[in-house]
């Protein structure tokens, strides 16, 4: 009992907390630069206690800050191209290190140096494609509905995929992965995600003087295109939930971390989501809306 209102006391201000940062830009900026830092820190922790890895923990997590914010002043128009020179040089750097520091095993260190940009730095870099887009008048807008819904999206999704799962579950989704996932439950998520996309949807194709809320109110997306991406969201969050299942089997551990009391880690917390940003920005990419 007393794990339950952890647990759920650490939700409601995990939530809470995303929620709010989507409403002014310089607040998502702060939070995910530092989900950014100490997801990578973790990350590194976990694949430098395996033989013959030894990453350097405190540069590749400066480098994905780094990338993060790059990412965010560039596409809020803030800073030019140039901003992405120091990321590159850190790059290099930490691929020459190898020369001189004599490990066992280089290719290891190079292998989950990269992994932890691309797998972690870069999919929360791309938050900021979501979070700020183009107006018609050739400006940038900070946007609260498309990174916002793509959370909303991956916590309607796994709370109908438990939901559904715990009382129809028959048929295992993954079972040498994952033996808790079915396929009925991941259904029974899908389906809760295309309601909550038609609703979605129907708002924000509503006029603004119709709705108080005007920040919902833009009309980016027609209500097929919101169904889209919440099922672009489901399929590859689900995909990266697997991923980061996988990533733990092969390290022997239960949970990432214990930062967030009742849930684990951050890479426990946020796994659907490297997976399923970029999946959303290709996605909108292709409808050519960004």
């Amino acid at each position: 009992m007393k794990n339950f209102i952890i647990r759920t006391i650490t939700g409601v201000i995990f939530v809470a907390a995303i929620v709010a940062c989507f409403l002014n830009p310089q607040a998502m900026v702060f939070l995910f630069a530092l989900v950014t830092g100490l997801t990578i820190w973790e990350f590194c922790g976990l694949v430098n206690e395996r033989e013959n890895v030894q990453i350097n923990r405190f540069i590749c997590t400066v480098a994905g800050v780094y990338l993060f914010l790059a990412m965010a002043g560039y596409n809020s128009g803030l800073t030019p191209s140039t901003v992405f020179i120091p990321y590159l040089v850190s790059i290099v750097y930490l691929f020459v290190a190898e020369l001189y520091l004599k490990q066992p095993d280089p290719i290891n260190d190079w292998a989950y140096t990269m992994l932890s940009q691309l797998y972690i730095a870069l999919p929360f870099s791309l938050l900021n494609v979501l979070a700020f887009t183009a107006t018609p008048d050739d400006n940038v807008a900070f946007n609260t509905l498309l990174p916002l819904s793509v959370f909303i999206f991956l916590w309607m999704n796994d709370t109908g995929a438990y939901c559904i799962g715990s009382l129809l579950g028959r048929n295992k989704l993954f079972p040498r992965i994952s033996p808790g996932k079915s396929w009925e439950g991941s259904i029974g998520g899908a389906v809760v995600v295309l309601l909550v996309a038609w609703g979605i949807g129907t708002l924000d194709n509503i006029q603004p003087a119709d709705i108080s809320y005007t920040w919902l109110s833009q009309g980016m997306l027609s209500i097929p295109e919101w169904l889209g991406l919440g099922l672009t969201v489901v399929v590859f969050g689900t995909w990266g939930d697997l991923v980061e299942s996988l990533f733990k089997r092969t390290l022997g551990i239960k949970d990432s971390g214990s930062i967030l009391p009742g849930h684990g880690g951050m890479l426990d917390r946020f796994d659907s989501s490297l997976l399923a940003i970029p999946a959303a920005v290709v996605y909108l990419y292709t409808l050519t809306l960004i």
